[in-house]
């Protein structure tokens, strides 16, 4: 056991418990238990745990992964799993046929049970697996008996984001076995990023390589640089590599904690980091000269993290010869940034909505957004706090949670038009939370009743150009510019 949990644990780290309950209940050579729920947050490594344990440690299994976004229907799950279990691939030489026909539950169960080997076991793996709820009712009762009716040494796990309590059912569910796979703390986060540092540093190798190979007569590097820089790069230590990882993760955790995210930023960061260390003009050790380099890089970088554009990592990387260029540069990435962005009209709406939302105090909604508010009244007070310190603006300091129904009620103040609350609208909020440009403070996966709350991610200068584009001004209805 001790050996199969070092060998996970060296590919991912800080998962030694779930690797130790997955071993508990398939390693051991007992019956598998019937059903068992992993779930988790996103980027937590589910799955990727799951495929490394059951595909390579378990012999004489079989194992079958499926995705429920693609089997979207009965036929199509039943038929996928009798495929993967018995290795039969649809192709041009079978006519893309399965391996048997299963229209139902009673033929699926009845093809388990002649199509395959009760010498043998077997584990069938379904991902969002929250999607099986929309299927028939007998669908996910039944994957959670299945061993039971079909008498093999079987195993049903299922996947996803959503605890087991969302699950519901009228004629009631088997118990299940649940494995929660928490999310990563800052700490794990930092053990697992400062173990990429050979990885990270051979990618910067290839890339200075790349440089002089596509070096231009306008900006020509030798070859005597290159090897210079490829000389410090790899003399760097590792303390170097542990100070910047500190330095990023103080300022991108309270933001993203999707490790896959932040691992795609930091390198692209670290570039930039790099660069005054390997040219000589910023010593290694000097973390004051380095933070004041990077400070802009990163403040862009906050900005796009969840966007993905191809056009940021150019950005970020190309080199700012003054001040006034590097500001002209980041508003000229958001321009572009929100120009190729396509959202519908309505979700471009939401979104404006969503960071007057996270900006602005609730109780100056009336005097914002509603022509009869009456008089405010002037006091020293209120005109002293005015009087505000750029540090102490509601955009500076971060956007606040706020609740589906303000965000509908200022997207219906600043529109013109009359529309009616339908599924396409709130489908258009869920959108824009699969982006990441808004993401859940508090009350996850429960839109509709209305008791979640949101944050915007988006910074000021995208969402500027986003109202221009659709003709609408949002400085005119953020507290801090009146």
């Amino acid at each position: 056991m001790e050996q199969t949990v070092k060998q996970i644990s060296d590919r991912f780290p800080c998962r030694e418990d779930v690797i130790r309950q997955l071993y508990r209940f398939y390693g051991d050579g007992d019956p598998f238990p019937p059903a068992v729920y992993l779930y988790g947050h996103t980027s937590t490594g589910k799955t990727s745990i799951l495929r490394e344990f059951l595909s390579h440690h378990l012999e004489d299994t079989k194992c079958a992964f499926l995705n429920a976004i693609e089997c979207y229907t009965n036929k199509i799950l039943f038929e996928t799993i009798l495929n993967r279990l018995t290795d039969h691939v649809p192709s041009a030489d079978n006519g893309y046929a399965s391996v048997a026909s299963a229209d139902c539950m009673r033929d699926f169960v009845g093809h388990l049970s002649h199509l395959l080997d009760e010498e043998l076991s077997y584990v069938v793996v379904v991902e969002n697996a929250e999607r099986i709820r929309d299927m028939d009712h007998n669908v996910l009762p039944m994957l959670l008996r299945l061993p039971e009716v079909c008498g093999l040494n079987l195993s049903v796990v299922l996947v996803s984001d959503l605890p087991f309590e969302k699950y519901f059912v009228r004629t009631g569910l088997s118990p299940v076995i649940k494995v929660f796979v928490a999310e990563y703390s800052k700490k794990d986060i930092t053990a697992i990023m400062k173990g990429g540092f050979e990885k990270v540093r051979e990618e910067i190798r290839i890339n200075l390589e790349q440089m002089l190979e596509e070096s231009t007569t306008q900006a020509p590097i030798s070859e005597e640089e290159i090897d210079k820089r490829i000389n410090v790069l790899m003399e760097l230590p590792t303390e170097f590599y542990d100070n910047y990882l500190n330095m990023f993760l103080n300022v991108f955790f309270k933001v993203c904690r999707d490790l896959k995210e932040l691992q795609l930023v930091s390198f692209e960061c670290f570039q930039k980091y790099c660069e005054p260390v390997l040219d000589g003009s910023i010593a290694p050790d000097d973390v004051t000269k380095l933070w004041r380099h990077i400070f802009k890089t990163m403040k862009l970088a906050l900005s796009t993290i969840y966007m993905r554009m191809g056009s940021v990592n150019q950005e970020l990387l190309r080199p700012t010869q003054q001040e006034s260029s590097e500001s002209l540069e980041q508003v000229q990435t958001m321009k572009r940034l929100a120009r190729n962005l396509e959202l519908p009209f309505y979700a471009k709406y939401l979104l404006i909505a969503a960071y007057l939302a996270s900006h602005n105090a609730a109780k100056e909604d009336k005097r914002l957004f509603m022509k009869n508010h009456g008089k405010q009244k002037k006091r020293l007070q209120s005109v002293n706090a005015k009087a505000k310190v750029s540090e102490k603006m509601a955009t500076q300091l971060g956007p606040k949670s706020f609740t589906i129904d303000r965000l509908l009620a200022i997207f219906y103040a600043i529109l013109d038009e009359k529309v009616g609350l339908n599924c396409h609208l709130l489908a258009q909020i869920s959108t824009l939370i699969h982006l990441k440009f808004l993401i859940f403070a508090s009350g996850e996966g429960s839109i509709m009743d209305g008791s979640a709350r949101l944050q915007c991610t988006v910074g000021m200068d995208f969402i500027t150009h986003i109202g221009k584009m659709v003709g609408f001004n949002v400085r005119q209805y953020l507290c801090d510019f009146f």
